[in-house]
């Protein structure tokens, strides 16, 4: 069996070695479900990488939202350098779901855009799974909608090993059937060309490496890794495995039966249609299908072909459908993390998905089989789950219940910090108050952050203290992920210093310069400020050493004192900790992860590279993915003018930016 190999300088410190111990433990004493209760900066993700290691198996990581996804895709990369650490999120930059409202007779067609780099880390991913057990798959909720069967994509694979007699042609059919196109002048993922007896091939999930196979007659003589730019050999293979180019793939005869079934039911559904006088609905499906048949027939992929993965996949109707988790092995181990908010996001996800389709399926825009196209419901992902365990500094009665009321605690933090202190004060005169406040911090080079109830008021906040001189931002839900880094990273190079919003400033805001989190009308009882809510919020000045938190509120209520009380519990616990080792409290300095994993703000490498750099960006403070992406526009730009001597210097930069900040 694989083994995963941890390499780090890190060593357990405070509680996290007896987090480890008893985690490790309870998988190898076969518990089905743990909780971890990790405050905020203990280093959940340390433990989690000891767990991991220990156990041994294929692990599936679910985070709730792509940031922190991100997040946690990197550090498991640095912590597992040799080993399968893949990505996979949903690969939609843009996604406008097909829909009707039959209100106004509106039709709203799919429109989407898919980040072919995504798309690519998610064939990685599935590849990896089946060629290895030493595995850690980052996932979002994405992980339970619907994807091809993972015997179908593992029975069509092709292999080549060096000496291996097949023909020609066989090799080019099979590389068509697993939907790779042939094109001899752009070489790029998914295409494959051919020069006489040599057929070079760029895996869908690979971007810097292709393969070369060079037949002598019909006998493979031998199998590179090379360069696609350059053509250079990298490596010299023995045998090579080739992944198909799409998650929903199907042998031909498969195929065949799909359209069979698929003409059985739309003959079905449109009897139905027209005994109810719905003949226009009974029109749109018929043209409709028959012309997604034609496409599967002539291409074996149509627009929307995951509506037919029921009849693909030879499923029953109802059956549920094959998503990631089948991937893995039956003894893989889950980990959740920030449970609290990612349990109920998967619950939530079927119900939605139905009440859109059921709507396309009466007004004949789908076939009755599109419903079966969906998430997972939440009692089917609780049937696929082997091993989990729930991790989340304030974990949900789901979790508390599944553990039967017993959680592993890790309250010490390795560097000594203590849970901010919580102070309420009244809501009278709450503005100028905080205003002092956060020129107190200003004056400490420390950053600020305020929580308010609803948009209008973050944004008069934010205007208010913009007029009061104070460098202030607002951060809100129409802002895209990756204006968040820029204005995050923006906040910890000082370049603002209070930061507003409503309940974006919850989880997976790690910085370590907000030394203060106000929070306004903390009284008003509800979801925002329920008791999770406070004590996540309170948990972003966990990571400074001076770290406070103010509650404006005229009344304590329940879900205050319950966080003051546990907060009071933890503190107490962290202090006689510090006294017993003698630890100074120090605050953490942790770069910020940009949305792959890859970009780290305020990288003294990225600065070094711009300064002996010869090409001029457009704006400074570029992250590293943005820098990369202007690079390689700014090549292709120049290869397609015929201007080659500045592609190859484009080209040059490219490679030292990505040598450099590996």
């Amino acid at each position: 069996m694989a083994k995963f190999k941890l390499k780090t300088d890190l060593k357990p410190q405070g509680d996290q070695a007896r987090a480890i111990k008893e985690l490790t433990e309870g998988l190898l004493r076969g518990e089905k479900y743990q909780t971890l209760l990790g405050v905020t900066g203990s280093g959940k993700t340390f433990t989690m990488a000891n767990v991991i290691a220990n156990y041994g198996r294929p692990t599936l990581v679910i985070s709730h939202n792509k940031t922190l996804a991100a997040q946690l895709y990197g550090e498991f990369k640095s912590f597992f350098p040799e080993n399968a650490v893949e990505y996979f999120i949903s690969y939609f930059d843009y996604y406008q779901p097909e829909a009707y409202i039959p209100v106004t007779d509106t039709y709203i067609e799919k429109d989407s855009s898919i980040n072919e780099e995504i798309d690519r880390l998610r064939l990685k991913a599935t590849s990896a799974l089946l060629e290895r057990e030493d595995v850690i798959v980052v996932a979002s909720v994405s992980c339970i909608y619907g994807l091809g069967s993972p015997e179908d994509y593992k029975d069509l694979l092709l292999f080549l090993e060096r000496g291996q007699r097949i023909d020609r042609d066989q090799i080019l059919k099979r590389l068509v059937d697993i939907h790779y196109t042939r094109n001899d002048y752009d070489f790029h993922r998914g295409t494959f060309r051919v020069r006489g007896d040599v057929i070079e091939i760029f895996p869908a999930y690979h971007d810097e490496q292709a393969v070369r196979v060079e037949l002598w007659g019909d006998e493979v003589e031998s199998i590179y890794t090379v360069d696609p730019l350059t053509g250079e050999i990298i490596a010299d293979l023995p045998r090579l495995a080739v992944y198909p180019a799409k998650h929903y793939v199907t042998t031909r005869p498969k195929l065949e039966q799909a359209v069979e079934s698929i003409r059985k039911e739309l003959e079905e559904r449109l009897a139905e249609l027209r005994s109810q006088g719905k003949l226009l609905e009974a029109q749109r499906l018929e043209m409709r299908t028959n012309y997604d048949i034609e496409m599967l027939l002539e291409l074996g992929y149509c627009s929307g072909i995951e509506n037919y993965s029921r009849h693909l996949t030879g499923r029953k109707p109802g059956q549920r459908p094959f998503t990631l988790i089948d991937y893995f092995p039956e003894d893989y181990l889950m980990i959740i993390d920030e449970s609290h908010a990612t349990i109920p996001q998967i619950q939530g996800m079927y119900h939605g998905d139905r009440s859109r389709k059921e709507t396309l399926v009466e007004y004949g825009f789908r076939l009755p089989s599109a419903l079966d196209n969906r998430p997972l419901n939440f009692e089917e992902f609780e049937s696929l789950i082997s091993k989990v365990i729930f991790v989340s500094a304030t974990p949900a009665d789901y979790e508390l219940e599944k553990c039967g009321g017993v959680v592993v605690e890790q309250i010490i933090r390795p560097t000594g910090l203590m849970d901010p202190e919580i102070e309420v004060r009244p809501i009278k005169g709450q503005i100028d108050d905080l205003i002092a406040e956060i020129r107190e911090r200003v004056a400490k080079k420390q950053r600020v952050l305020v929580t308010t109830l609803t948009k209008r008021m973050a944004e008069d906040l934010t205007d208010y203290l913009s007029d009061a001189g104070i460098r202030v931002r607002y951060l809100h839900s129409e802002i895209d992920a990756i204006d968040r880094v820029q204005i995050l990273r923006d906040l910890r190079l000082a370049e603002f210093d209070v930061l507003v919003g409503i309940n974006l400033l919850r989880e997976g805001l790690d910085l370590p310069e907000v030394s203060l989190v106000a929070v306004l009308d903390a009284d008003k009882e509800g979801f925002l400020r329920s008791e999770r809510s406070l004590m996540q919020i309170a948990g972003r000045a966990a990571r400074n050493v001076d770290g406070k938190v103010i509650l404006y509120a005229d009344r304590v209520t329940d879900s205050m004192r319950r966080v003051i009380e546990e907060t009071n519990r933890r503190r107490k616990i962290q202090h006689e900790y510090n006294v017993k080792h003698g630890i100074t409290p120090q605050t953490i300095y942790k770069s910020v992860d940009d949305v792959l994993g890859t970009t780290r703000v305020a990288d003294a490498k990225l600065a070094k590279w711009e300064k002996k750099s010869t090409v001029k960006l457009p704006r400074e403070g570029m992250a590293r993915e943005e820098i990369l992406e202007f690079l390689e526009r700014e090549m292709k730009n120049a290869a397609a003018n015929l201007e080659f001597e500045r592609a190859a210097e484009l080209r040059d930069e490219i490679r030292r930016l990505k040598e450099e900040t590996k």
